[in-house]
């Protein structure tokens, strides 16, 4: 048999060519053990036409030792892997091994778990005491219980030789349930059916079909895209739906239940070694119909599947920032075309690129107007804050206290917005003007009063309060500069004692099951004010709450970033949904300095197209997308000499081409992050122009010393 090309799953090694043992018989896809100097390492046999490696004489090529018991990738999941490598210049290995995760080598069909059934050690450390009280009722392998304690594996290792943490064995290749798509058909509006129709005849017929499914809030674009899913199920194939938040899947896990008769397979980092590997295994010889996931489910190897949903496909959490950059809402477009199966991007609020796409032709935009049952939108007023200022040290304008007075005496619920986890975004010290900053990175400590505990949002570095000034010494001296939820959770308090108050952030609601105790407390009217952060702007149904306030809508206005405006509006707009979903009819009141803005007028006239028109015209004069490419460099660096000297050096070397522009060098916004100093450049192409292969010839002429590190992000959302 003639040499294979491998993919090699060896940092800074592509592709090498090996020899194929008589008796052998090795075909792209298929994961191999291969001897790389003394040691054997895992690749991936990959078509010899997409790749290069090392010419080598056939005599000198050293051969294949195994080919291993795991399910070959199909030639569509090769070739999304070859063009998610190539668009977002991503080493192809790292891209596979988003298909393959460690789990997919698991080759047990039983794995073994702990959990605490034994005595109390008998040296109890604080990392340990920690352990204790977070594993309490957990089960796991010792990684995911280092994972979920936050703590080493060698603690836990050391809790198991202690005999505290006591060996279970579990099975990891369990049957999924199999949802009937029969089971409890939904009763559609018209234009629900009219809509379900189309979709689900793109998916009954096969081929690529691509959609923009936009519906306002509350139009039921869910029960519309589960037919989708229904007849992906009769045509005996798979389906993905992709979930931006791990904690909006609990109340979308309910609605799957009660139309399908069973949950869907899970795939997040939340879950267990022990499922992860049940679930990949079902999802790879397809016994697991239904996948519902966070964005790396993307790159799962169905072996039929037939739709793919975004949902909250305007989602910015759908781009990932660290490793491979990619859009998962772009990437699964393209997944869908090399699968030749219909791709559906469900929004209330498209993002400007997909709308621009939509009305190009290239996906088929389907439109639900109206809210399901004749619920009515809700109406939305801007409260002008120089005309309305709070009172000192408070934050709630007398309009917005006066609407939640009158909400809560009629015996309805009310939520309070605000995009900004703890109690304060600054700590300074009244005697000498210092700011408490992260040590790891140009960031402000964020104080959270709730834990007592000053956090940098960027690292997770963490530190309790400090009781005087670390630069001065004075005691009594740190004050809490602006408000985060918890501080707004105060003020409620005590404006408010009577009422039943829940705080909504990613630090209160950590999993499915905390989201699920959330919307059950909510459903039995037993919260009256919800005070959250984005995670409350997506997905959840409360009938009851019928008075959203945005606390302060200008707060994501600032900065640089080109999608400040767009993604100002998408979550004013989502939470302002979350009002008058039932019969009552809802108001929002949204907190602006800025009431003659653009983006405020169109929020209170209900005139998104207004908004967006003006949006799109704007980034078309400016030659931004998507009507042109954008692409950021980042050179970092633990030696900050070395980190400028090396921006400097491929900022010199930029090529002078018709239709490219190069900014920077210049310190990143976040000049520090984990202890490594940064310099970006933002490079600006013409949308005709083959960026990724000037990148690529550009940056492979630049030597860069070990000490840093160039990542490269195709499409930035990030600009920090």
């Amino acid at each position: 048999m003639s040499p294979v090309r491998v993919i090699v799953f060896q940092h800074g090694l592509g592709a090498l060519d090996y020899a194929v043992p008589a008796g052998m018989v090795l075909a792209p896809g298929d994961a191999v053990a291969v001897p790389l100097g003394p040691r054997t390492i895992t690749g991936v046999v990959w078509d010899r036409d997409s790749v290069d490696a090392p010419d080598v004489p056939a005599a000198k090529l050293r051969p294949v030792l195994a080919r291993l018991d795991v399910p070959p990738l199909a030639a569509p999941l090769r070739r999304l892997c070859d063009w998610v490598a190539d668009y977002y210049l991503a080493p192809l290995a790292a891209v596979i091994r988003m298909v393959w995760p460690s789990v997919a080598f698991l080759g047990e069909r039983e794995v073994t778990e702990y959990a605490l059934a034994g005595p109390a050690p008998s040296r109890l450390t604080p990392a340990r005491a920690q352990a204790l009280a977070r594993l309490e009722g957990r089960q796991g392998s010792v990684r995911d219980l280092a994972r979920r304690a936050g703590v080493s594996d060698a603690v836990i290792r050391g809790l198991v030789t202690a005999g505290t943490l006591l060996p279970l064995t579990v099975s990891a290749d369990a049957d999924p349930a199999a949802p009937d798509p029969d089971h409890a058909p939904p009763q559609l509006s018209e234009a629900q059916a009219a809509v379900a129709g189309e979709l689900a005849a793109a998916v009954t017929g096969g081929g690529f079909a691509p959609f923009l499914l936009e519906g306002v809030t509350g139009s039921g674009k869910t029960e519309v895209y589960f037919e989708a899913v229904a007849a992906a199920l009769r045509a005996g194939g798979q389906a993905l739906v992709l979930l931006p938040e791990i904690a909006l899947t609990a109340p979308w896990l309910d609605r799957f239940a009660a139309r399908f008769g069973c949950a869907p397979v899970a795939w997040h980092s939340d879950l267990k070694t022990s499922a992860r590997r049940a679930a990949w295994a079902a999802i790879a010889d397809g016994r697991a119909k239904v996948v519902v996931g966070a964005r790396s489910a993307l790159f799962l190897p169905f072996a039929n599947l037939r739709v793919t949903i975004v949902d909250e496909a305007h989602e910015t959490s759908f781009k990932q920032e660290e490793g491979v950059h990619y859009h998962a809402r772009d990437v699964a477009v393209m997944r869908a075309r090399e699968e030749a199966a219909t791709v559906i991007l469900a929004t209330a609020t498209p993002a400007l690129e997909t709308q621009v796409q939509a009305a190009r032709g290239t996906y088929r935009h389907l439109v639900l107007p109206n809210r399901f049952g004749g619920a009515e939108m809700p109406d939305v007023t801007a409260i002008d804050m120089r005309n309305h200022p709070p009172q000192r040290g408070h934050w709630l304008s007398p309009p917005l206290v006066a609407a939640v007075t009158a909400t809560l005496e009629k015996g309805e619920q009310a939520l309070l917005f605000l995009n900004r986890r703890g109690y304060a975004p600054l700590t300074l010290c009244r005697a000498c003007g210092n700011r408490i900053q992260c040590p790891n990175c140009s960031a402000w400590m964020v104080e959270h009063r709730l834990s007592h505990r000053l956090a940098c949002h960027h690292c997770g570095h963490q530190t309790p309060v400090p009781e005087a000034c670390p630069e001065c010494g004075e005691a009594d001296s740190l004050v809490a500069c602006g408000p985060g939820v918890e501080r707004i959770g105060e003020e409620v308090r005590r404006r408010w004692p009577e009422a039943r108050v829940a705080l909504v952030t990613s630090d209160t609601v950590t999993s499915p099951a905390r989201a699920a105790a959330l919307v059950a407390a909510v459903e039995a009217r037993e919260i009256d004010i919800l005070i959250g952060t984005q995670m409350i702007t997506k997905g959840y149904h409360f009938p009851d709450l019928t008075l959203v306030g945005v606390v302060d809508a200008d707060l994501g206005l600032a900065g640089g970033d080109l999608r400040a405006g767009e993604r100002t509006f998408q979550q004013v707009a989502q939470v302002a949904g979350r009002a008058g979903r039932g019969a009552r009819p809802g108001k929002v009141l949204i907190q602006t300095h800025q009431p003659g803005a653009r983006l405020m007028r169109a929020l209170v006239a209900g005139a998104p197209r207004d908004f967006y028109e003006a949006e799109t015209e704007a980034r078309r004069d400016l030659g931004l997308p998507p009507f042109g490419r954008l692409a950021a460099i980042i050179v970092s660096s633990e030696d900050e000499a070395a980190a400028l000297a090396a921006a400097r050096a491929i900022g010199a070397a930029a090529p002078m081409r018709d239709g490219l522009e190069v900014l920077g060098p210049a310190a990143a916004p976040l000049a520090m992050l984990r202890g490594r100093h940064r310099q970006r450049l933002l490079v600006s192409a013409r949308r005709t122009l083959a960026l990724q292969a000037v990148l690529r010839d550009w940056l492979g002429g630049v030597a860069v010393p070990g000490n840093v590190r160039v990542i490269v992000d195709i499409d930035p959302y990030s600009f920090v």
